[in-house]
């Protein structure tokens, strides 16, 4: 088994973790590989005994990796997933960050959930992303968001004003701070601070949210994942951010957005005692009532 390790900077407090996860990782006679940047900030803190390869981009990895450990907290996986994109490697979430919605395994779960990989003991959940077109290219390559494409106002205080088509019928012109598209998975984000509802993996939607909306009867909808979205923007500036999950671009605002589903997915490896009722019921304190 060939291991792909991906993170970001974290708390010293849990380089014991870490060290302990590359401990039984080479125990195991594991050949790993680290991503480059990753190694920088790693390497005088941690202790390997064998040869690290390392890789710096999505194909470099496809040839070296059967699993890739995101190390960090929810927005780590987001990166990740610009590694792994269409090449069906796994991603399994340790989460040295905070609620860690889609990073679900704890630094204290590392020993079992590494025995439970050595005997293929281990869910896996396939999720969908979006994918962003526009006519000038505007993320090359990476077009693709596994929580959500997000469209906001870039400098002013004032609204923008977004038109949206749904399978070019249209839907509502929405005078707000934003909109943000999100997948199932992204439903426990952004769309969640702003009144969306969460939606369990799986279902096959998308939801549309506004941001702030100035008009308090329009509300979030859920619609089908086979549609697409277009929208088109308007703003004093004739700029405006749109972000593909924690990567923006300011774009002219007489450029369309069209939004659809994503032709590959992400699987991501959970244990067998994980689901997604259980994490959003621990992550959100759900019960946490004296009646209970």
């Amino acid at each position: 088994m060939r291991i792909a390790l991906f993170g970001t900077i974290f708390s010293e407090n849990f380089n014991k973790y870490i060290q302990h996860l590359i401990n039984k990782l080479e125990a195991e006679k594991i050949q790993i590989c680290v991503e480059e940047k990753f190694l920088e900030f790693i390497n005088d803190k941690l202790r390997f005994k064998n040869d690290i390869v390392t890789f710096k981009n999505h194909e470099e990895l496809k040839n070296q990796a059967d699993i890739l450990f995101s190390v960090g907290g929810d927005g780590t996986l987001l990166k990740a997933v610009s590694y792994v994109r269409s090449s069906n490697i796994p991603i399994m979430g340790i989460n040295t960050g905070r609620l860690g919605f889609i990073s679900s395994i704890a630094p204290d779960q590392i020993d079992e959930a590494i025995n439970d990989l050595l005997k293929n003991n281990y869910k896996t959940d396939r999720r969908t992303l979006l994918t962003l077109t526009t006519s000038n290219n505007l993320f090359k390559n990476k077009n693709f968001a596994l929580n959500e494409v997000s469209v906001v106002k870039k400098d002013t205080s004032s609204m923008v004003k977004i038109d949206a088509y749904v399978d070019n019928e249209f839907l509502n012109t929405y005078w707000a701070d934003g909109l943000i598209v999100s997948t199932p998975t992204g439903s426990t984000g952004y769309s969640l601070s702003c009144g969306g509802p969460i939606i369990t993996p799986g279902t096959n939607n998308i939801i549309i949210t506004p941001i702030a909306q100035h008009n308090l009867n329009v509300r979030p909808i859920v619609i089908n994942d086979n549609s697409i979205i277009k929208l088109k923007v308007e703003d004093r500036d004739q700029l405006a951010l749109v972000s593909l999950d924690s990567c923006s671009r300011a774009f002219d605002s007489s450029i369309e957005l069209t939004i659809k589903k994503a032709d590959f997915r992400i699987t991501l490896i959970e244990p067998q005692g994980n689901s997604f009722t259980s994490t959003i019921r621990h992550k959100l304190m759900w019960g946490i009532d004296k009646r209970n």
